[in-house]
């Protein structure tokens, strides 16, 4: 068996290249007429294009046509919404769709096999592109998540979305929600989930049609939308420094970078690791795109995600003034969390932990396993790396704040408690925070939220990681339909979560259906396994480990992931079995 060497996880980055200003036009599309009554009701759908022609480029230094032709599914009378879900990691992904009858709503189950994953639509839009002389030249089919890049299309429709701004990526994921609100259109475009097209320089008529299963299952008309392309071909080093460069290119930057300090942009989102400005090629989508800024990235030094944009921005402003908690009838993951900021003091009063919900911290198993040399190619030694991700099942988030008194090198953590309205009712110690100067880290990290080992095939621990200390970021979407999963969560990058070598204090946030992933490229996630017999092995990924944060349980807290290492000394392989139905390799 061939040596296994570490590569980067590839995240998917979802549509929003293409401005949604044209389908103004859509104003004046007819509501869905009215059902009688007690009938169960959806909403009425309809694929768009939202311009008629536009131009594409194919960069020389990376030949190939990204085809977001602005094509978008919008939903009128109500919104489309689907829940998808899977009990465990032994039984496959389904999916319900809410529908209304009588005024209130309900669960419709859709037919198995409507899904293979949580990455949206399987095979929704069919793609055919003919060139000049009417000769087919391309025939595809692409995947839809209905979080994809969104915008408005009438003037009177909900001022935001509801709904999350992506689908998770995460082979762990348990629960997700997809949604496109009323009034509202989105992209249909499949992003990196596709492969750039071959067309050369000239002039196409691209087609773009929802596949009959989904017509049928929803109810869409059979009207395909046209578009005239124009492909052009540039060159990186004639836009270099040009403002709008290569916004095609910016779409689909499959990978995402992480912060090596908070200093970059706020809305790169990325997970942990070496940090970079954004290039040219990495600028925004346009701001008539509505697209926002999460998608679900872990830990890592992957490539910089577009920054946020206008649309997205407000609607962040918009949720800090909102109280912690749901409001009345609110508990389906529609509220946004406030920015929940340090606190400029240390607490007063007398430390205490109310009976109030807390979090309920839960490990995934470990994945993206490999051998590697280490983090420095050392000759003679072998690495397990891995990725790991602890997630916040609820119904309460967990907050810790950091205090650092003047001259210290370490901050005191503290946990807070809130009631239902959102009032701080009690805190209680919780450790420390530590400054990480590592490349990939370089922020404070919270000590203790989880361990790493190495267990012999009889459960007993045979190695145990150093890394037992980390900045909390809501990096994935695990589960969005428990209860309280806020759809929004404020930190989903580090420039909000990790502070700064000089901070005086930090609030550390994991969200209620969130979690925190940590790559395989980063130090510390790894064992030593240079002296470690071949055999098999199980690596544990281990939620507060001493039991010093306050949960709703702690009996779920460890997830075991099966592995079996093989190969010889500096050529040691692994072998990873599917855990249950998962298998990501």
């Amino acid at each position: 068996m061939t040596r296994t060497r570490t590569t980067r996880l590839r995240r998917p980055l979802l549509a929003g290249t293409t401005a949604v200003a044209a389908m103004a036009v859509t104003a004046g599309l007819v509501a869905a007429t009215a059902e009688p009554a007690k009938a169960a009701t959806g909403p009425k759908l309809s694929l768009i294009a939202a311009t008629n022609s536009l131009t594409l480029t194919s960069w020389k230094e990376d030949p190939g046509v990204y085809l977001d032709l602005g094509t978008y599914l919008t939903a009128e009378g109500r919104p489309l919404e689907l829940k998808v879900t899977r009990t465990s990691y032994k039984d496959p992904v389904t999916i319900t769709q809410t529908v209304y009858e009588g005024g209130k709503t309900k669960a419709k189950t859709l037919p198995k096999g409507t899904v293979k994953d949580f990455s949206g639509l399987p095979g929704f839009a069919e793609v055919t592109v003919t060139d000049k002389a009417g000769k087919k030249v391309l025939s595809r089919t692409e995947d839809f998540c209905p979080n994809n890049a969104s915008g408005r299309v009438r003037p009177d429709a909900p001022a935001t979305s509801k709904y999350p701004e992506s689908c998770p990526t995460n082979p762990f994921t348990l629960g997700s929600v997809w949604g496109v609100e009323k009034g509202w259109a989105a992209n249909t475009y499949a992003g990196s989930y596709t492969e750039p097209a071959t067309l050369a320089p000239g002039t196409y008529t691209a087609k773009v049609s929802v596949a009959k299963k989904y017509r049928d299952l929803f109810g869409i008309a059979n009207k395909p939308a046209t578009v005239k392309v124009t492909v052009v071909e540039r060159s990186y080093e004639d836009d270099e420094g040009a403002a709008g460069a290569p916004a095609a290119r910016s779409a689909m930057a499959g990978e995402h970078a992480g912060h090596e300090t908070a200093q970059q942009a706020p809305a790169a989102h990325a997970g942990h690791g070496p940090g970079h400005a954004p290039t040219p090629a990495e600028a925004a989508a346009p701001a008539t795109s509505g697209a926002g800024p999460s998608y679900n990235v872990g830990h890592g030094p992957l490539k910089a995600a577009p920054p946020a944009l206008p649309w997205a921005l407000k609607k962040k402003q918009a949720a800090r003034s909102m109280p912690v908690g749901d409001k009345g009838g609110q508990t389906d993951g529609s509220r946004k969390a406030p920015a929940l900021q340090p606190l400029a003091k240390r607490p007063a009063g007398k430390p205490s932990v109310p009976d109030v919900p807390k979090p309920d911290l839960r490990s995934l198993p470990a994945y993206g396993i490999v051998v590697t040399d280490g983090e420095k190619d050392i000759p003679g030694k072998d690495y397990l790396a891995f990725s790991a991700n602890v997630w916040n099942a609820g119904p309460a988030q967990l907050v810790v704040d950091g205090f650092r008194s003047p001259g210290k090198a370490k901050m005191d953590a503290y946990q807070y408690f809130y009631d239902a309205k959102g009032k701080q009712v009690g805190y209680t110690p919780t450790g420390t925070m530590e400054w990480d100067p590592r490349p990939g880290h370089v922020h404070w990290h919270f000590t203790d939220f989880a361990s790493y080992r190495l267990l012999k095939a009889d459960k007993k621990e045979a190695v145990r990681s150093g890394k037992e200390a980390f900045c909390l970021a809501n990096t994935d979407a695990i589960d969005y339909t428990v209860k309280n999963a806020n759809w929004h969560p404020y930190n989903t990058d580090l420039a909000t979560a990790c502070g700064e070598e000089n901070s005086i204090s930090v609030r550390e946030v994991l969200d209620v259906g969130s979690g925190d992933t940590y790559s395989q490229d980063l130090p510390g996630q790894s064992f030593d396994i240079t002296d470690v017999p071949n055999g098999t092995y199980y690596i544990q990924v281990l939620a507060n480990p001493e039991k010093r944060l306050k949960e709703t349980s702690v009996d779920n807290n460890s997830a075991l992931r099966k592995i079996v290492l093989g190969g010889k000394p500096d050529a040691r392989t692994v072998t990873v079995p599917a855990h249950d139905l998962v298998n990501e390799n």
